[in-house]
């Protein structure tokens, strides 16, 4: 499939993509809104990040209890809850006069809920998308998330300015409550993948079973550590150009468009595989000069073109797919993001420690440079190995996309 045309008339595949718009709005609005109140309050550039991306450490625990249910959960069900369940503790979250230690509790319950989110939207992409349309499907994903991340950073920040964080907080709640109703009334009740029921027993034998391939281990690690750095360098925006921060998560929104257009529309697809190291190490590069305190236009424009970096994601989730049978699609797609965002929580709590104790731009210099050493070793263990989109592994049946 290479047409977006052809990709769009794919039944079920809009109002998908129309939950997930509003579902990301409420994330980028809110976020912004209470990264910005708790800063406020706090002036602490750890509470900040940690307010605004430390939640995702909490997907670590509910991966390990919940993440089986991907597969074996009916996935319109589970997405309607948990928009509605973001949607109440959004709510509880504009409460004036919230105490410190119960924001992050709310925070701690939305990250365990939220755990399940990105395994049920990926099993059921690949199965609304047919085979061969997953890389397209996947780039459209991602390039909308950029452009609701352009316009929600953009509209957050503005909104910030003629409206107090508590009422920017209720507004991201009513996006939630929208992309609930698009789930239940725009998606088919699919029964689950999998039968047997969600637990513990089945998440952790089906973690080890993804965990126990070397090319899903190498794929797994470049997904999540080297962006996980980056991002928790990003979550100092705040603290580092307080009154620039919404244009410069719309700004790198932008460079994260550009390279999932580039690469899921643009590249053939026998090139893609040699991309994955090169765009990591563009994700991370701009950043080593944040330690001259460049100005807020040049620190905008590096910020732009190293999230064109976070295209390597399509090119490493085609390589985890490829290695993945089909009946795991929706509990390794979970495991990746999972190990993704808990690995961006895990960035930004690193990354406010070191602000707290040099400063924000040392700090996002300091990350940067830790996420080009990781790349670098990657790509060292996966040449002495082999290539993965090479050699296949034999552990699994291999699935048939891109």
């Amino acid at each position: 499939m290479r047409s977006y045309r052809t990709l769009l008339r794919t039944p079920e595949y809009t109002p998908f993509l129309l939950s997930f718009a509003a579902h990301a709005a409420a994330q980028t609005i809110g976020g912004l809104a209470l990264a910005t109140l708790v800063y406020r309050t706090t002036g602490s550039p750890l509470l900040s990040a940690v307010s605004m991306f430390g939640p995702q450490l909490a997907q670590l625990v509910g991966a390990a209890f919940l993440l089986s249910g991907a597969d074996r959960l009916p996935p319109r069900a589970v997405l309607t809850v948990i928009s509605l369940a973001f949607a109440a503790g959004t709510a509880v979250l504009a409460l004036p006069g919230l105490p410190l230690w119960a924001v992050f509790v709310v925070l701690l319950v939305q990250g365990l809920v939220a755990s399940l989110g990105g395994g049920v939207r990926g099993g059921l992409m690949n199965e609304i998308l047919p085979k061969g349309g997953y890389v397209l499907g996947r780039s459209v994903f991602n390039m909308l998330w950029g452009l609701i991340q352009i316009t929600g950073f953009a509209v957050g920040g503005a909104l910030l300015t003629l409206l107090s964080p508590r009422v920017c907080l209720l507004l991201a709640a009513a996006c939630y409550v929208v992309s609930a109703l698009v789930n239940h009334l725009g998606l088919t009740a699919r029964p689950p993948r999998s039968a047997g029921r969600p637990s513990l027993s089945a998440t952790w034998r089906s973690n080890a079973l993804l965990w126990s391939s070397r090319p899903r281990r190498l794929a797994y690690l470049g997904l999540w550590v080297p962006n996980g750095l980056v991002v928790g360098g990003d979550s100092l925006y705040v603290s580092y150009a307080p009154e620039a921060a919404g244009t410069m998560y719309a700004c790198g929104a932008l460079g994260m468009f550009i390279g999932d257009l580039a690469v899921g529309r643009l590249v053939p697809p026998a090139l893609r595989p040699r991309l994955a190291t090169p765009l990591r190490l563009l994700l991370a590069a701009p950043y080593l000069f944040f330690f001259l305190r460049p100005s807020v236009a040049l620190s905008v424009m590096a910020a732009t073109v190293a999230s064109v970096g976070f295209a390597a994601s399509l090119v490493l989730q085609e390589r985890l797919m490829a290695h993945t049978p089909d009946e795991l699609a929706g509990q390794a797609l979970g495991l990746h993001t999972t190990g993704m965002v808990a690995l961006q929580g895990i960035g930004a709590v690193l990354a406010g420690t070191l602000a707290q104790l040099t400063s924000p731009a040392t700090a996002m210099t300091l990350m940067a440079a830790a996420s080009i050493a990781v790349t670098v070793t990657l790509f060292a263990l996966d040449r002495r190995h082999g290539p993965d989109d090479v050699t296949p592994d034999l552990t699994e049946p291999r699935q048939a996309h891109g």
